[in-house]
């Protein structure tokens, strides 16, 4: 059976294969259900959702799945709240925080937010939901542990708090003093509901019923507007190459027998994925001039002149266009968050260089240069165009084994330097060093 179920810290994996036969996601965040359907499953279950921090899954990417005909549920944490939402347009609720949303009982994202641990932890839950916190203090009032005006205080003092605060120990030290406080913390061991996790169950099995059956739609599903915004979710996600496929596992397993290269990519597609999550966070859009520059600067380094050489090029390495663009953006996006931390990179390139090895030699040879240079003043000021020529001709060509850049003030910035003063500079000082330092000879 091909059901999706998005879910993270309100339910274990295992909780939900015991009630139903499901491929369980992590929580869900904007894109996923678009790639979900394209796996054309029979019906979506959404749990579990990204509030904050990284973009939530739009209302548009659901309206699309059903759309599709492929019913989508919702309960217990965003997928309460997008059921809520969506209702009247056929996603199917369910549970008790479904309804108190519906209804207007509860209306802030963050009664349901929680902080976790990583996937690799299960993700385990940090804090406690402001929805528990009120089943929890209702039910103690309910059975006489706690007085009405210490319950009504409590979840006062509870929505004060920042939802990445809300743990039971945090709670009862803040309402410290008040009538039934003792008892209630004896209680709370026992007493305690989750109900988020209560509504979870109770829709995978309602899901579990319905596709024993035929899933229905819960009326009929509103055609989603082809907007700009949702053509470029949808060319993104389109672009992404799968991973883990046969061929691709086969690429690194070969990669990682030369571990000295594959640390070097793997560093550089972190750096890759977390340039591109933050400008998904920051809604960052890039101008199609950047993409141009980025084209131009990569058929430079790669020999691609020619349109036919980049057709093959991409032939080669299994591209299309649309994925090649992504590939430009996402280095793009990496040379945005280097540059916005110019200011303070240094500081920790120079950790590196430690942890490499080289730091001391790299010092060393940074304090020789500097007692050449100053040795060498009047040649520092000799800049004619043509001894500057020929210097740059010496370290590109000779040092590089490469020609000089036609656009020196980018290959500047992307040294990090202020510009090609600064890049011209800092190789006459390379040139001097390299023909007068005399500790060499």
């Amino acid at each position: 059976m091909n059901v999706i179920v998005f879910v993270g810290p309100t339910l274990s994996a295992n909780s939900v294969s015991e009630i139903l036969d499901a491929t369980i996601l992590p929580p869900v965040q904007q894109g996923d259900v678009y790639r979900a359907v394209k796996s054309n499953p029979k019906a979506i279950g959404i749990i579990d959702g990204y509030f904050d921090g990284v973009p939530s899954v739009w209302h548009k990417e659901i309206l699309w799945a059903m759309e599709q005909g492929i019913p989508v549920y919702g309960s217990a944490s965003m997928g309460a709240l997008r059921a809520a939402e969506l209702a009247d347009f056929g996603m199917i609720g369910v549970g008790r925080v479904f309804q108190d949303y519906l209804s207007g009982t509860i209306l802030d994202d963050d009664e349901v937010a929680v902080i976790h641990g990583p996937a690799e932890l299960g993700f385990k839950p940090l804090s406690e939901p402001m929805v528990s916190v009120r089943a929890t203090v209702t039910k103690a009032r309910e059975e006489g542990v706690l007085p009405p005006d210490t319950a009504v205080e409590l979840v006062r003092l509870t929505k004060e708090l920042n939802y990445r605060d809300r743990g039971w120990d945090r709670i009862t030290g803040s309402a410290a003093g008040l009538a039934g406080i003792e008892a209630f913390l004896d209680w709370l061991p026992q007493g305690g509901v989750d109900v988020k996790a209560d509504d979870a169950r109770e829709m995978l099995s309602m899901m579990a019923q319905h596709l024993g059956g035929t899933a229905q739609l819960a009326g009929e599903p509103a055609r989603v507007e082809r907007t700009l915004a949702w053509r470029e979710l949808c060319d993104r996600v389109d672009a992404e190459r799968p991973l883990g496929i046969e061929g691709d596992a086969a690429l690194v397993d070969e990669l990682r027998l030369t571990p000295t290269h594959y640390a070097r990519l793997r560093d550089r597609a972190a750096l890759a994925l977390l340039s591109r999550e933050e400008a998904r966070r920051a809604e960052r859009q890039l101008e199609r001039n950047d993409l141009v520059q980025q084209m131009s600067r990569h058929r430079f380094e790669a020999g691609l002149p020619r349109r036919s050489d980049l057709m093959s090029w991409l032939e080669d390495n299994d591209l299309t266009l649309q994925q090649y663009e992504t590939l430009l953006a996402d280095q793009c996006h990496t040379d945005a968050a280097i540059a916005e931390r110019n200011h303070t990179l240094n500081v920790a390139i120079i950790d590196e260089l430690r942890r490499d090895g080289v730091y001391s030699d790299l010092k060393d040879r940074a304090h020789r240069k500097s007692l050449v240079v100053q040795d060498q003043t009047d040649a520092v000021k000799t800049r004619d165009p043509t001894n500057r020529t020929r210097i740059l001709m010496w370290y590109f060509e000779t040092c590089l084994d490469r020609d000089v850049p036609d656009d020196l003030e980018s290959y500047a910035t992307a040294l990090g330097l202020e510009g090609r003063e600064e890049l011209i500079e800092l190789i006459e000082a390379e040139y001097l060093f390299c023909h007068f330092d005399r500790s060499q000879a």
